[in-house]
């Protein structure tokens, strides 16, 4: 890489004068800064960089504008770089490097989350799992790939040092550690308990867990995680998750009463309404008044679900005829189907797509 032919070192200089191959060699390294790299491109940077006296000195120049860029666009961090230059660490400048901690370890047990979660994925029923959880998968390759950067560029960075964490044994677990493990479902919970390990207050990784419990059978276990996510979670949506799944257990044990009150707190909270992956809480109450033998409130539901999710008519539809527990309910019940029939018409009839409910 060749420096521009200026007297000036400063970091604005070696925006001038570069060829597109130095100019994509530059993002690298400011991304490699702030560990955002994957691991083949971080590994290329970092052979230039042992090479190249020239990539060093920009290293260290784009290190520098980084933090004095956070510094003036963030008062607290400026406050905490004077405090710290004149030894007198400001409460403010603590809370800015806490913030700082915090990130990079979230952001390494948001990576061995996504690997639990993809392998836990690939241990259950792929579609069937899908539709009940909240995230797709990623691709366990690219997540190790993904994962392996972002721990290289940490390490580069000196960020591991601000924190309590062994970056090198992270690293060694997303580098085949793992391996001699041949159920995915295994490899799964170990890396969501890493995850957990690397920041115990994880949301995610804490339902995924819960879901792993359920479906290996340990409904008590599940049970609580869902109920500590649900009592504890910062982020509503992880709620709902928790709400949601915490339904699916008590419908599973008959305690209809309660899962009910778990998807009604999805509708109150109006998730059901503004987030799409919960339009169904209200298919899911109707069917537990259904089996509860109220075939009333069972009917106001599936009426309110249609009016409020209209387009998700075909799945619907799909979900009536597929389920031989609610059929049983409907048939055993004297009313029922006429009921239904009167206040939900479309669900006898071929939607818009050709789908024919049945019976």
């Amino acid at each position: 890489m060749s420096r521009p032919n200026h007297d000036s070192t400063s970091f604005h200089d070696w925006s001038e004068g570069l060829t597109p191959a130095q100019e994509q060699l530059q993002s690298n390294l400011s991304c490699l800064v702030d560990g955002e790299l994957d691991e083949v491109a971080a590994a290329h940077v970092m052979v230039q960089l042992e090479e190249s006296t020239e990539c060093q000195a920009f290293f260290e120049d784009a290190r520098r504008f980084v933090r004095l860029h956070k510094d003036m666009a963030d008062p607290e961090r400026l406050e905490a770089r004077m405090a710290m230059m004149t030894g007198a660490l400001l409460g403010e400048g603590e809370m800015v490097a806490e913030a700082a901690r915090a990130d990079v370890v979230h952001r390494l047990a948001t990576i061995f989350y996504q690997l639990g979660k993809a392998y836990v994925l690939a241990g259950v029923d792929g579609d069937g799992f899908r539709e009940r959880v909240f995230e797709a998968s990623v691709e366990v390759d690219d997540a190790k790939t993904s994962g392996r950067g972002f721990v290289d560029g940490v390490l580069l960075s000196g960020k591991d040092a601000r924190t309590n964490l062994n970056w090198r044994q992270a690293r060694h677990l997303l580098n085949g550690r793992l391996e001699k493990i041949a159920d995915p479902l295994e490899k799964g919970e170990r890396l969501l308990m890493q995850a957990l390990d690397t920041e115990s207050e994880h949301e995610e990784a804490r339902i995924y867990l819960g879901f792993l419990y359920n479906h290996q059978g340990k409904k008590i276990k599940a049970a609580e995680m869902y109920r500590d996510v649900f009592d504890s979670a910062l982020c509503e949506e992880n709620r709902g998750h928790a709400a949601n799944q915490l339904g699916r257990l008590y419908l599973w044990e008959e305690d209809y009463r309660k899962a009910t009150i778990c998807w009604r707190w999805l509708t109150m909270s109006g998730l059901a309404d503004r987030d799409e992956r919960f339009w169904m809480a209200r298919f899911n109450i109707g069917v537990a008044y259904a089996l509860a033998g109220d075939p009333s409130r069972s009917t106001d539901y599936f009426r309110q679900l249609l009016d409020a999710h209209m387009e998700h008519l075909t799945e619907v539809i799909r979900y009536f005829t597929s389920g031989p527990e609610l059929a049983e309910a409907i048939d055993s019940q004297a009313g029922f189907a006429e009921l239904l029939l009167e206040r939900c018409p479309e669900l006898f009839q071929p939607d818009a797509h050709g789908l024919e409910a049945q019976g």
